[in-house]
C-alpha cells in the first residue's frame, strides 16, 4: 500500500497595509464615527426642538383658559322677584327669575341704553351662568333676600376673550379743535369750525371711502372709527373736514361743545364683520372696564363643572370623573387576570403547540388597532349583552381588552427576569411549586409588573377610538355618579371641544390637553419611581 504524503498548504502571501494606508483607514473610520454621533445628536436635538415647540404652543393656547373675567356689580335681591310669598321655600327660591336681577344690575351700571337692539347687545356681554351663580348664592344664604350685595357676574366668552386681548384692538389719539354735537343720542352730526376731522380724512385710505354729496362715506369693510366726547361714544359713518355723521353707541351727557383734549378719535383695528365683539358690545365692555368693575379670577369652574354649550361654563369635572371610573374598571380587570395569566404561561403551562399558539396570539393582540376593540365592545357588550351605552362600565371593559395583552407581556418579562436560583432554593427547602412562585418569585417580580401595569393604564388613558364606538362621544352635562351612568372621558372631551368653532373652546381644548399630559407624566413618573425603588440586580 502506497503511503500518501501530505502536501503542504500553499502559502498565500499576506498583504499588510503600509503605515500610511493604516493611518488613512483609521482616520476614515474615526470620521465615520464622528458623523454617526453628529447625526444621532442632531436627530435628538431636532426631536427635542419639535417637542418643545409643540408643548409651548399647547401651553400658550391653554393659559387663557385658566382665568375668567367677571363684573362686580351691585345686585338688588328684590323679594318680589325671588320670594313673593315670603316663605323662603327652597323650591320657589330656585325657580325665581335671577336673570332679570342681573340684567337690572347691568342696566344700572351702564345707564341711558335705549332701544331693543342696544339692550340686547348689553345683555350679551353677560353670561347665562351669572344668574345661576346668583341663584346658588341665595339658596346658600336666604337671609340676603331684600338686600343689595356686591356680586361678581360672569361675563360671556366673547367678552372674556375681549379682555384677554383675543378680540378687537382699539387705539385712540387726542383730537384738536372744538366739535359740537347736534344731539346726545341717536343719529347725530358733529360739526367743527376748526376742520377737526381733516386729520381723519387724511389718515383713512381712499379705498375705504366712497364719495357722497355730504362728504365721504366710511365703508363697512374698513376698521371702525369712533369719536369719544362728553362721556359718550359716536360711531362715524360719514366724514368731511368740518363735520361728521354717526350713531351714538353710548349716550352723551350733553350736546355741548368739546374742546381739544376733551374729545378723541378711537379706532378699532379690524372691521366689525371680522370680530366676535361688535362696536356696540365693545363700547359697553370699555365702559365697564373704565368704571373699574371688571376683575380677573382663576377659573375654578374649569375643574368643578361639567360640559356645557357655553364655553365660559364648560369644565372637565365630568370627564375627569368618567375617566377615573373607566380606569377603575380597567384596572380591576387587567391586574388580576393579566398577572395570573402571565404566571400560568411562564411557570405552570406545558410547553406545547397549544401554549405556543396562545403566546403568539397574545403578542399579536398587543398590535391590533384599538378601534377593533371598540367594534368588539359594540358587538358584544352593547348589542349582545345589552349593557348601557356610554357608561364607564362598558368603557372599562373595552379598555381592559385593549390593555390586557400589554400587561401579560410585561408581567411575563418581569417573572422571567427573576433568577432560577430563587425558585430552586425555595423548592430545595421544601416549598411546593406554587409556594415558590407566589411567595418568592412574584414578590420579586412585582416592581416590573407594577411598572408594566402603569404604562398600560397610561396607554388606556390616552385612547379615544374604541370609546367612540361604544357611544362615549355623547354630550354629557351631569357628572356621573356610578359605573352605569352616562359619561365621557378626557380624551373624548378633548375631541369634542376641538371640533367646535368658538375660540374659547379652542383654548379649553388646549387646557384639557395640558391636564391630560399632566396625568400621563404623573403615571409614567410613578412607573419610573417604582422601577428605580424596587428594582433588584442579581
Amino acid at each position: 500500500m502506497t503511503d500518501i504524503v501530505p502536501q503542504p498548504a500553499p502559502v498565500i502571501p499576506v498583504r499588510r497595509p503600509s503605515a500610511e494606508q493604516s493611518a488613512t483607514r483609521l482616520k476614515s473610520r474615526y470620521a465615520v464615527e464622528r458623523r454617526f454621533k453628529a447625526l444621532g445628536l442632531g436627530s435628538l436635538m431636532l426631536t427635542g426642538l419639535f417637542l418643545l415647540l409643540l408643548l409651548a404652543n399647547i401651553t400658550l393656547n391653554a393659559i387663557p383658559a385658566f382665568s375668567e373675567h367677571a363684573a362686580v356689580m351691585d345686585v338688588t335681591l328684590d323679594p318680589a322677584v325671588i320670594d313673593p310669598d315670603g316663605k323662603k321655600d327652597p323650591a320657589i327660591l330656585a325657580a325665581a327669575d335671577y336673570a332679570s336681577l342681573t340684567r337690572a344690575a347691568l342696566m344700572t351700571a351702564i345707564p341711558g341704553v335705549e332701544g331693543r337692539a342696544a339692550k340686547k347687545q348689553l345683555a350679551s356681554v353677560m353670561s347665562s351662568g351669572a344668574a345661576d351663580d346668583l341663584r346658588a348664592k341665595v339658596l346658600a344664604d336666604p337671609s340676603l333676600i331684600g338686600k343689595t350685595i356686591k356680586f361678581p357676574m360672569l361675563l360671556s366668552d366673547d367678552a372674556d376673550l375681549y379682555f384677554k386681548g383675543e378680540g378687537v384692538k382699539a387705539s385712540s389719539r387726542p383730537g384738536t379743535g372744538t366739535i359740537t354735537a347736534s344731539d346726545s343720542k341717536g343719529q347725530i352730526t358733529l360739526t367743527s369750525a376748526d376742520n377737526a376731522f381733516a386729520a381723519l380724512t387724511d389718515t383713512v385710505s381712499k379705498f375705504d371711502l366712497e364719495k357722497d354729496d355730504g362728504g365721504l362715506v366710511l365703508k363697512s369693510s374698513m376698521p371702525s372709527h369712533l369719536v369719544a366726547l362728553n362721556g359718550g361714544l359716536v360711531k362715524l359713518s360719514k366724514i368731511s373736514p368740518s363735520s361728521a355723521t354717526g350713531e351714538v353707541l353710548t349716550p352723551l351727557t350733553s350736546a355741548g361743545p368739546a374742546v381739544g383734549s376733551a374729545w378723541q378719535f378711537v379706532t378699532y383695528g379690524a372691521p366689525e364683520g371680522n370680530r366676535q365683539v361688535n362696536d356696540q358690545a365693545a363700547t359697553f365692555l370699555e365702559k365697564l372696564k373704565a368704571s373699574g368693575v371688571v376683575q380677573k379670577n382663576f377659573n375654578w369652574r374649569f375643574f368643578t363643572s361639567g360640559d356645557s354649550r357655553e364655553p365660559e361654563l364648560a369644565g372637565i369635572r365630568g370627564a375627569l370623573v368618567g375617566t377615573f371610573l373607566t380606569l377603575l374598571v380597567t384596572l380591576s380587570l387587567c391586574v388580576p387576570i393579566g398577572v395570573l395569566a402571565a404566571i400560568y404561561l411562564e411557570e405552570f403551562a406545558p410547553k406545547n403547540w397549544l401554549t405556543h399558539i396562545i403566546e403568539v396570539n397574545i403578542n399579536n393582540l398587543a398590535a391590533v388597532p384599538s378601534i377593533v376593540f371598540g367594534l368588539l365592545g359594540l358587538a358584544v357588550f352593547l348589542n349582545y349583552f345589552g349593557l348601557p351605552r356610554s357608561a364607564p362600565l362598558v368603557g372599562g371593559l373595552v379598555l381592559a381588552l385593549l390593555v390586557l395583552p400589554t400587561i401579560i407581556i410585561a408581567a411575563r418579562a418581569a417573572i422571567k427576569s427573576v433568577p432560577p436560583s430563587i425558585r430552586e432554593a425555595a423548592i430545595g427547602l421544601g416549598a411546593s411549586k406554587q409556594q415558590a412562585v407566589f411567595h418568592h418569585v412574584l414578590p420579586l417580580a412585582m416592581p416590573g409588573i407594577m411598572t408594566g401595569t402603569i404604562i398600560g393604564m397610561a396607554h388606556a388613558l390616552g385612547e379615544t377610538a374604541p370609546l367612540l364606538m361604544i357611544g362615549m362621544i355623547a354630550f354629557i352635562v351631569d357628572v356621573p355618579k356610578g359605573l352605569t351612568d352616562a359619561a365621557t372621558v378626557l380624551p373624548v372631551q378633548i375631541f369634542l371641544w376641538s371640533d367646535l368653532p368658538e375660540a374659547a373652546f379652542q383654548q379649553r381644548t388646549a387646557a384639557a390637553i395640558v391636564v391630560l399630559l399632566a396625568f400621563l407624566l404623573l403615571m409614567n413618573g410613578a412607573a419610573i419611581w417604582l422601577r428605580n425603588k424596587f428594582e433588584r440586580r442579581w
